[in-house]
């Protein structure tokens, strides 16, 4: 490898070396690589194409990028050293983690460094007591709830991808997971952070308290997709496991009905653990692919958790069996054991998977709508799946109006991702008109960026940047991620601008 032949060889003689390997790389880059040598271990610092090949994209594949260089730090210190080097530099740095992410967040610049944080992946701390965990970045989701569950404890954000996407990840997409309705988003469940600058510098943000003097930068930081900072630690909240959990499996012969019975449910008062809905295509997908004892002649399902002691659960799982009723269900199932629990839940969770077995590829849509719009926007949904030609799955974090509807495509054939794309943007735009959002945890990254001009005006987008300018002045991290310029809304013809001019010209540049 070239990092192992680059350690026994003169400083003076390692520019000649590095010329030979990248004869169309810059100058800049040979010095980066010369310096980083020196505050890193020769195996994390990658720089062939076959080591940065993998690191071209994030979950969302369909747009690649092969990054200038690879680095893999152990340790805050050499995090920092890397920051500094890339900020006396003017580089680019693009942090990642998992790599799950399904907005091309993760995804780098031909001349941006990749800091990757896999191998911040230790539970530095757990506090019994004080139901409170201090880990790093790189741990996955569900390693934290298996470190305390011999504690009666566990961490209630669960996204579906929870047993390979990582905390730190979590953090900057805001994640939430099936069971937000009742316990909330990363950031309702999330008490400190430590984040490293561009410029290097460790800032340490909340702490083991309910609340902390100065602005709520700890909240900022959640859902920021890494243009403010780097995370490099995270202090969690635990939960008791309950008593007991229940799940009620709903199906119903119209797809309308069912989205009915999600608003039905909450305004008579109930707060479910979780509730998720799929339609018939998710249902079949699902259920070959995990056999979760699903009907696959349902038009769609729902799946409704209630938590708590035997006896609240009890009287609950009866008020939610008697809405559901009310609202059409054809058939219903209530679990009676915990594996009969898990089993229910076993579909939803392997709906994205599942799904992939369907199509060539599919397109994994992701914004959030009120809940009295779910029949609304799923008929639409419907009809403009027959008008594009292309199938649609539908799998919802109902309860909180996040929809993530599966476009199934080819990208094989010509145009067809074109039209894909084309079909998603006009649904996000749905969610924006129904009063909802463009994204609900998956993030903006490159996919969205379109969108955000949907969404926001130039004021909001203007002040965006402000924020991003008071923590990375240059610009350097994960650039070109999350919020786009005026003058990209503008001439997307989507953003109002006057005689012509943005209404922020000295943004133009950017």
């Amino acid at each position: 490898m070239l990092q192992n032949i680059l350690c026994f060889l003169e400083v003076d003689v390692r520019k000649s070396i590095l010329h030979a390997f990248y004869p169309m790389q810059r100058a800049q880059k040979d010095r980066l690589i010369q310096r980083l040598i020196d505050v890193l271990p020769q195996t994390s610092i990658l720089a062939s194409q076959e080591e940065l090949k993998p690191y071209e994209c994030d979950g969302l594949s369909v747009y690649r990028q092969v990054p200038a260089l690879v680095v893999l730090p152990e340790t805050v210190a050499q995090a920092q050293a890397v920051l500094q080097l890339c900020h006396a530099e003017k580089v680019e740095v693009v942090a990642r983690g998992a790599g799950t992410g399904l907005s091309g967040g993760a995804m780098p610049l031909e001349n941006a460094v990749v800091l990757s944080l896999a191998k911040f992946n230790h539970i530095l701390n757990i506090n019994k007591a004080g139901r409170t965990a201090v880990v790093e970045p790189g741990v996955r989701n569900l390693a934290i709830s298996e470190a305390v569950s011999h504690l009666g404890l566990y961490y209630a954000p669960d996204p579906s991808s929870q047993i390979a996407c990582t905390i730190g990840g979590n953090v900057a997409e805001n994640s939430g997971g099936v069971h937000c309705l009742k316990y909330g988003l990363t950031v309702h469940n999330v008490l400190g952070l430590k984040i490293l600058t561009m410029q290097g510098d460790l800032i340490e943000l909340g702490g083991e308290s309910l609340d902390t003097a100065g602005f709520d930068l700890l909240a900022l930081m959640h859902g920021s997709e890494g243009l403010l900072g780097v995370i490099v630690e995270v202090t969690v909240k635990l939960l008791p496991r309950p008593e007991l959990a229940q799940v009620v499996m709903a199906a119903f012969d119209d797809v309308e009905k069912a989205g009915q019975a999600v608003g039905d449910i909450i305004a008579a008062g109930i707060v479910p653990a979780g509730l998720e809905m799929m339609d018939r295509l998710a249902i079949q997908a699902a259920e070959a692919f995990a056999h979760a004892g699903y009907p696959t002649d349902a038009e769609a399902i729902l799946l409704c958790e209630i938590d708590g002691t035997s006896e609240s659960v009890s009287d609950f799982i009866t008020a939610v069996e008697e809405v559901l009723k009310h609202a059409g269900a054809t058939e219903m199932k209530t679990s009676a054991s915990e594996s009969e629990r898990l089993q229910l839940w076993a579909g939803r969770k392997a709906a994205f998977p599942a799904v992939g077995r369907l199509a060539p590829d599919y397109y994994c849509m992701d914004g959030t709508i009120p809940k009295s719009a779910l029949p609304t926007v799923l008929r639409q949904i419907a009809l403009w799946s027959e008008e594009y030609g292309l199938p649609v799955a539908n799998v919802f974090h109902a309860g909180d109006g996040n929809m993530h509807p599966l476009i199934l495509y080819d990208a094989n054939k010509p145009g067809e991702l074109q039209r894909t794309e084309d079909f998603g943007a006009r649904i996000l735009e749905l969610c924006v008109q129904s009063g909802g959002s463009i994204t609900g945890e998956h993030g903006v990254g490159v996919e969205k960026l379109d969108s955000m001009c949907v969404q926001f005006g130039a004021k909001e987008l203007q002040q965006f940047f402000a924020v991003k300018d008071a923590f990375d002045s240059e610009r350097l991290l994960n650039p070109g991620k999350a919020v786009p310029t005026l003058h990209r809304c503008a001439e997307l013809g989507r953003m109002h601008v006057h005689n012509g001019a943005l209404p922020h010209p000295e943004l133009e540049r950017f």
